[in-house]
């Protein structure tokens, strides 16, 4: 078994290399037109990336919208913003702006556009963005092409560059301001600079968008058009894929068992590469105002009838590694493995859990449990459902309640209706960028991927603050091992599982996954042989 784990990690990785480097070399015969079919697991109904960091919306968004900097595999790239520069305090970012940038309406992109939503959105709305600009206190604007970001506690310039690629995306300031911009209509029919156009969302079905004819690359975009199906069933898509109906999956959407077989078939390029920004944690999350959850040693207990390694064979198919707290040892910069650890041991549970004050009862169980599952894919579906069999063994019940997507980000974010959850936490190149909102108190209500736990420790929160403008590298790597270490005693989260992401796409897709968040980039390169 182990054998066969490690050939499909080889052949995973292998073939996504080999398909890029087949694309890279056939760059010379790109064909122009066609349109691109990209299968998604589910729909959120928001594809504003200033409102909503996902990478549901990124993979749709990010080819409409385009942030003020992304990330090559060469480093960070200038998009709308073409330089940067801070003052040696960390207390002001200058941003020169790309001229001759039209919104898709015709308006002028300008610094009134980047102000306004640094200030009312990434501020005060966007998830994750709202802990990383909390000391951000205004946005100049010298002239329409400069934007200078003023700080009352220094940014750190690395910082600041890791989280434009997801948490820079400007959006047009003359249709928000004066809006109710949670209900702004473009925040379901984006208008963006980028080399897509929105055409049509038809809602559990498909999203529409066209080539930008007016776009700033000029010469691109090469494909007309892009389409976004919406597939539920994992083996629908799978099926769509091999006859050619569906280009690309990301973001494991299709089962483990088929993207083992697809990585054997020579019209699909399958692996890990393009998601070296993206690694993932699957997580059991708590709902700390049960208070059975509350008690630590009831959390540590849980953890202890986790079996980790059995879940990573059977559903990740070994293609993954146990979670060591919030940071992924893809940050090898601001990771550590000197951590606590909690080996499984299903008596060492029972042990504590009796100890904790709740014995076995009556029915068999000692308390019980309503457990919400994100929708993302099969792995998390059944992260669920082993995690209800493991509690089961050491006398906990657990009710799993389905959802869609909004159901679940609603039931476990907005409403606080659950007592455990599970889903992926996706790290973002640093971090200070989507990483440390799980554990800092006092993110705004009901934001999706925040600390909405009712979780609070002012230890942590202190903590966190300290690090995330602290300037000299070495030092703030120092500062996350220590919070790593402070997650892994109080366990407000379980990071369970380290994994990458995995694609199958056609190779009649050329230029694909060659860029560290390619599902989430602009496309503007890609293209479809005819």
């Amino acid at each position: 078994m182990k054998q066969n784990l490690r050939a499909l990690g080889l052949a995973l990785a292998t073939a996504g290399v080999v398909g890029s480097a087949a694309t890279m070399a056939q760059a010379e015969d790109v064909q122009k037109g066609g349109t691109a079919v990209i299968h998604m697991i589910s729909e959120q109904r928001i594809l504003n990336p200033a409102l909503r960091a996902s990478t549901g919306v990124y993979n749709i968004t990010g080819k409409i919208m385009e942030p003020l900097i992304d990330k090559s595999y060469e480093g960070y790239v200038p998009v709308l913003a073409t330089e940067w520069s801070s003052t040696d305090d960390g207390l002001h970012i200058t941003l020169k702006l790309r001229e001759g940038v039209n919104w898709h309406d015709g308006k002028p992109f300008t610094c009134d556009d980047v102000a306004f939503s640094a200030i009312e959105l990434w501020k005060k709305l966007l998830n994750y963005s709202s802990a990383l600009q909390a000391n951000l206190e205004t946005v100049d604007c010298p002239d329409p092409h400069t934007a200078v970001f003023n700080y009352s506690k220094p940014m750190p310039m690395e910082l600041f560059l890791a989280a434009m690629p997801d948490l820079g995306h400007p959006v047009p300031k003359h249709l928000y301001e004066g809006t109710d911009i949670l209900k702004n209509k473009y925040n379901t029919a984006p208008v963006g600079t980028g080399p897509f156009k929105f055409v049509e969302y038809e809602r559990g079905q498909y999203v529409m968008a066209v080539k930008n004819e007016d776009y700033w690359r000029k010469g691109y975009p090469y494909l007309d058009r892009i389409v976004w199906r919406f597939i539920k069933d994992k083996s629908a898509a799978a099926a769509a894929l091999e006859a050619g109906e569906v280009q690309e999956s990301g973001f494991i959407g299709v089962s483990m068992a088929d993207v083992e077989r697809l990585s054997k078939d020579d019209r699909f390029d399958v692996g890990t590469q393009g998601y070296e920004n993206n690694v993932a944690h699957s997580t059991v999350e708590f709902n700390h105002r049960n208070p059975i959850l509350a008690d630590l040693k009831v959390r540590q207990a849980m953890y202890h009838g986790l079996d980790i390694d059995y879940a990573i064979k059977t559903i990740m198919r070994g293609y993954a590694k146990p979670g060591r707290g919030p940071i992924p040892s893809a940050d090898t910069a601001n990771y550590t493995d000197d951590v606590p650890t909690y080996a499984y041991d299903p008596e060492l549970a029972k042990k504590m859990l009796d100890e904790a004050g709740y014995p076995v009862k009556e029915d068999g169980y000692r308390f019980h449990l309503r457990h919400r599952p994100a929708p993302w894919g099969e792995y998390t579906q059944l992260w669920a459902e082993y995690y209800a069999q493991a509690m089961k063994e050491i006398g906990i019940d657990v009710e799993i309640l389905t959802n869609d997507a909004p159901g679940f980000l609603n039931g476990v974010y907005r409403d606080h209706d659950f007592d455990t959850a599970n889903g992926w936490h996706q790290f973002r190149s640093d971090p200070a960028v989507s990483t440390m909102v799980w554990l800092r108190s006092g993110q705004p209500e009901g934001t999706p991927w925040t600390n909405q736990f009712g979780w609070k420790d002012e230890v942590m929160d202190q903590m966190i603050d300290d690090a995330a403008s602290e300037l000299d590298p070495a030092k703030r790597a120092e500062m996350y091992h220590a919070i790593q270490r402070r997650e892994m005693e109080e366990l407000p989260v379980i990071f369970a599982i380290e994994h990458p992401f995995i694609s199958v796409t056609s190779k009649k897709l050329h230029n694909h996954h060659n860029t560290p968040r390619w599902n989430s980039s602009s496309w503007y390169d890609l293209w479809i042989e005819q």
